[in-house]
């Protein structure tokens, strides 16, 4: 009896500590605070998103010395397309829009043709192309197009499957010696057809103006795919674009459509960014690409080295952007 209260008291106050067994690591998603999502939710940017895990992917197995297939989007048997990049407010990334996604298309192996129809001569100088020592550029082509063809005016091969027809300071004059031409907002359409047939797209370079060359372009083409800077005096422009690309579709090329709003130059960071993207997709809607262009120091340094982004960082989220874009626009969605 005294052994059995010794050892009730022992175990009182001398209680043994019970070992548990280790905690288990947390989870990745845990660890990271990933929120899960729910079946009908859907991530933010689903398309950029799928975009960031393949490339990240990709970067992965170059550092590891593997170089796998790159991943093409579905063929899609279709005529010709003709896109203007076009906004009549200057420094919003039209030229940056035309020389990436034209490198993303060419890159997935489809014929593409650019045209720089910017006095400035951005493209083809972010190209290489002194085009300031050109005799003969677009410019030549629209004024005189009896005796030079737009044929004859391309650089072909700039890089593979991508074509430049350059432009310089002379297209500044092409308005005023246009401007007594009968059918002068037919010009541009119809020096294309001879040559529409070779590629899969031609993308036209616009303008920071709605003058006659913007006409022009929206004329030619099948539709216009708007870069919107994600500030605010960039979002009330849109309303005199929407209007002249109205006019556009009523009286000159009722086939044209809005082929989508880019946002560009978005800084996360900001509020004012999110709340300029957030108020132009209930405005516009589905016209809003998911895809989303981030400001970066790597879109001013490429054209110094007359390098496309996919080229000078082939990584980058920039690169990784145009890419999806591409696909979006190959694929149709």
């Amino acid at each position: 009896m005294l052994a059995r209260l010794y050892d009730i008291l022992k175990e009182f106050l001398y209680p043994q500590k019970v070992v548990s067994a280790p905690p288990s690591p947390p989870s990745e998603r845990a660890r990271l605070k990933v929120p899960e999502l729910g079946p009908d939710q859907e991530p933010r940017f689903p398309l950029q998103t799928a975009a960031q895990k393949r490339y990240r992917l990709l970067r992965r197995d170059l550092a590891a010395g593997h170089y796998p297939t790159p991943l093409l989007p579905k063929e899609v048997d279709r005529l010709p397309r003709v896109i203007a990049i076009a906004n009549q407010k200057g420094g919003v990334g039209k030229t940056t829009t035309t020389i990436n996604l034209g490198a993303a298309l060419a890159e997935l192996g489809r014929k593409t043709l650019l045209i720089d129809l910017d006095p400035q001569a951005a493209l083809s100088i972010g190209f290489g192309i002194n085009s300031y020592e050109l005799e003969e550029t677009i410019y030549n082509a629209l004024v005189e197009p009896e005796r030079i063809s737009l044929q004859s005016v391309i650089h072909y091969e700039i890089r593979p499957n991508l074509d430049v027809v350059p432009s310089n300071i002379d297209l500044a004059a092409a308005e005023m010696e246009l401007v007594a031409a009968i059918g002068r907002e037919y010009i541009l359409k119809e020096i294309l057809e001879p040559v529409k047939e070779r590629y899969h797209y031609i993308l036209i370079d616009c303008p920071p103006s709605l003058s006659l060359l913007t006409i022009n372009a929206l004329t030619a083409s099948d539709s216009v795919l708007i870069p919107l800077q994600c500030e605010y005096l960039a979002l009330r422009g849109m309303r005199m674009l929407m209007e002249v690309i109205e006019k556009a579709q009523k009286k000159l090329n009722p086939s044209l459509k809005i082929l989508g709003i880019l946002g560009t130059m978005y800084n996360a960071r900001t509020i004012h960014a999110r709340e300029i993207i957030e108020e132009v997709r209930s405005i516009f809607g589905d016209k809003v690409f998911d895809v989303v262009i981030h400001t970066s120091i790597k879109f001013a340094e490429a054209p110094v080295v007359h390098k496309s982004i996919l080229e000078y960082a082939d990584t980058h989220p920039g690169a990784v952007a145009y890419r999806t874009l591409a696909e979006v626009i190959v694929n149709g969605e």
